[in-house]
């Protein structure tokens, strides 16, 4: 394909939010540039983020199926994994995955570019190619260069023993001790996954629950839960070194009490957020600069623009929730944007969050606390899935549903889940979030039976006062 001299939209990166651009720009009929430093497209997401992750996490549900599979009559007499069948099935999902966007990229005209790439100017990017440098011209530029695992005090991230998800993916075995430090999503996942495994776990969270941004509630359940799995969860601790020991690493910390602690492991996994990739990309020759008070994001306004003309920014280098379907909504509404068509802010409290641990945790909308911060008169409903049909047929009566809403008028301001399939439960309650539904219009729409899903409809009944199975 002969490449025009200048573009409609050129895109720097191509993870969720930057192949999602490029696609949606070629279906809206501009001409489309990608540029991705790295040889294949879809960034962390699905070379060493979520993807890879859920086929671990998977994996490590599927051991745990086996060994209950006793209480279900079927019996199994050893279970034994495969480390290295794992990380082949892995690596087979990727590529799929990869090789699928490279075709969708393909059919909708979107030029591609492997190379570092990087603002020179308006309307101008340069790109340094394994071939050598060379330069384009787009009326609109979108920054979707994602963002990179931070670190902290203490913790140099070596890659052998002191390691990010990246290379926790890719260990050629199966440590016996791990430490993990952060108990957010990423850290809460891989407790969980790591402990099916059969490694012994250790998580060390600074804050004072795990899942910090989940409702009190689901935190709680889940700090139960996997206390109860034999994970040592350590709150309210502060990590102060990690040095090499003889057999192994030693990880001292600081526990709330301000008494000294140490453990020591094969390798330790720092999980304690994100930081935008923002840096070398050419922001100062287009008159931007990162926002220091929002770590070095990128400033937006509702639509995603950037003060300079024509320059717009998403994903992970802009003050949003760091998610894949985040930087992919924020895609859209860019691209959209650039070619003139009617478009709305996203609403950021519809956002769903997801974590894959075991139990499984999902959640959109205001928690409880925030909504009572936020002045909401408030109403709770509670569903359990000990009280679920279909959660006592598949052994998994762990956790809930819980429902916020507005007493006044019935808004339906957030839900809760933790529990069986709760990622997947999660939708209908963005669904009816987006749609505005009433707490009492949730209640009333007819749930199948028996199924996970009846327990939405159960705690709808809850928070209007009228709970019929608990």
């Amino acid at each position: 394909m002969t490449e025009p001299a200048s573009y409609d939209v050129a895109i720097l990166g191509s993870g969720p939010g930057g192949y999602v651009a490029a696609i949606r720009a070629g279906q809206l009929g501009l001409s489309t540039l990608l540029i991705e430093k790295d040889a294949s497209f879809g960034g962390t997401c699905l070379h060493v983020g979520c993807i890879p992750s859920k086929a671990f996490l998977y994996t490590a549900e599927l051991i745990d199926r086996i060994r209950h599979a006793r209480e279900h009559g079927v019996i199994v007499e050893s279970i034994r994994l495969d480390w290295s069948a794992m990380l082949k099935r892995k690596e087979k999902v990727v590529r799929k995955l990869a090789a699928g966007i490279s075709m969708l990229l393909r059919n909708n005209r979107v030029v591609t570019v492997q190379g570092f790439g990087k603002l020179a100017g308006p309307g101008r990017i340069e790109v340094e190619t394994p071939e050598g440098p060379r330069r384009f011209q787009a009326r609109n530029i979108v920054v979707a260069t994602g963002s990179s695992p931070r670190s902290v005090p203490g913790l140099a991230i070596d890659g052998d023993r002191i390691l990010t998800n990246t290379e926790m993916l890719s260990l050629a075995a199966r440590p016996e001790r791990i430490a993990i430090v952060g108990a957010g999503a990423v850290g809460a996942e891989f407790a969980s996954m790591f402990s099916s495994f059969g490694t012994k776990v250790v998580v060390v969270e600074l804050l004072p629950r795990v899942l910090p941004l989940e409702d009190e509630e689901v935190s709680d359940t889940v700090l139960r839960s996997f206390r109860k799995r034999g994970i040592e969860i350590l709150t309210g601790t502060r990590v102060e070194s990690a040095t090499p020991a003889a057999d192994g690493i030693s990880l001292r910390f600081r526990l709330p009490d301000d008494s000294s602690g140490e453990s020591v492991v094969d390798k330790v996994l720092v999980a304690v957020g994100r930081t935008a990739r923002t840096e070398g990309i050419g922001l100062e020759t287009v008159g931007l600069e990162p926002d220091k008070s929002k770590g070095g994001t990128i400033p937006v306004n509702e639509f995603m623009e950037t003060k300079a003309k024509g320059v717009y920014a998403i994903g992970d280098v802009v003050a949003t929730q760091q998610l894949a379907h985040v930087a992919s909504a924020e895609a859209l509404l860019a691209v959209e944007k650039i070619a003139g068509k009617p478009v709305h802010p996203l609403n950021y409290d519809h956002i769903p969050n997801a974590t894959y641990c075991a139990p499984e945790v999902a959640s959109v909308g205001l928690t409880e606390a925030k909504a009572r911060a936020r002045g909401f008169d408030v109403r709770v409903g509670k569903f359990p899935f000990a009280a679920s049909s279909k959660a006592s047929i598949l052994g998994e009566n762990e956790g809930f549903v819980k429902v916020v809403s507005e007493a006044s008028y019935d808004e339906l301001l957030g839900v809760h889940i933790v529990g069986p399939h709760a990622t997947d439960l999660i939708a209908e309650a963005v669904v009816a979030l987006t749609h505005e539904a009433t707490a009492e219009s949730l209640m009333r729409s007819v749930h199948a039976h028996p199924t996970l899903s009846e327990a939405v409809m159960e705690a709808a009944h809850g928070a209007v006062g009228l709970p019929i199975h608990v």
